[in-house]
């Protein structure tokens, strides 16, 4: 008798792991198939750097010159170091100056004038470097307010200058054939700008958003620099010891 149940015991243990095991196969079976891609590459910290490297300062400068050494000289950086295009194009620091590129240097940061908060002190500083660094275009574009402003100095001579922030605060100059041909739109001193009609482009909402366009005319947008040279060059950041 002991034997006989012994015998019981193990056929109900061996059809019971059966079982167990033909459960688990199909589940196994119906559970959707999920691909894992291997990557020797770590995620990146942007999810779309290409975009990041991309993003468009809110205002910066194009120097014609070759050499870093002269422009942070002219603008007096102190605290100097080490930058890469990917952090200083975001405006943490309050001066970026970018490795030549077709004979400009960009420089850009919160440290920059801003002709809308203070147009003579913009002035001063626009003259003052171009006098240091011979041509020196400014580019100013923000979209919200629709402030906008550009400017073209070359050895502390201004030969195009154009800034409205709510009004015309500089117009200096003849406008240039790019202007011209971008059909930007220009308001004298104390002129005040039609309010469009519903429906109709708003002249200054074109002028914000062509400024780019302009830049790359005139000198370098930030926003078309060679991504491929992007990834490898590096520039100054610090901050201006001078006074405006």
């Amino acid at each position: 008798m002991p034997v006989l149940l012994l015998f019981l015991f193990s056929v109900s243990l061996s059809i019971g792991t059966a079982l167990i095991v033909l459960i688990v196969r199909q589940a196994r079976q119906r559970r959707p198939f999920r691909f894992k891609a291997k990557s020797s590459n770590p995620p990146a910290s942007c999810p779309y750097e290409s975009n990041c490297l991309f993003r468009r300062p809110g205002c910066w400068l194009a120097v014609k010159s070759r050499s870093l050494l002269a422009v942070q000289s002219a603008l007096g950086v102190r605290n100097a170091k080490p930058c890469s295009w990917s952090h200083g194009v975001l405006g943490e620091e309050k001066l970026f100056i970018a490795p030549p590129v077709k004979g400009w240097i960009l420089v850009m940061g919160s440290g920059l004038p801003d002709p809308s908060d203070d147009v003579d002190k913009a002035f001063r500083f626009i003259v003052d470097l171009s006098r240091r660094l011979g041509q020196v275009q400014f580019f100013s574009a923000n979209r919200v307010v629709q402030h906008h402003a550009w400017i073209w100095a070359d050895s502390g001579r201004v030969l195009r200058a154009y800034a409205w922030g709510g009004h015309t605060l500089w117009c200096q100059g003849k406008a240039t054939v790019a202007e011209s041909e971008l059909k930007l739109t220009t308001f004298e001193y104390h002129e005040i700008p039609e309010r469009p009609v519903f429906g109709e482009p708003d002249v200054l909402a074109i002028n914000t958003e062509k400024v780019p366009l302009l830049a790359s005319r005139w000198s370098l947008d930030p926003a078309r620099v060679d991504e491929s040279w992007l990834q490898e060059a590096s520039g100054i950041a610090g901050e201006s010891s001078r006074r405006y």
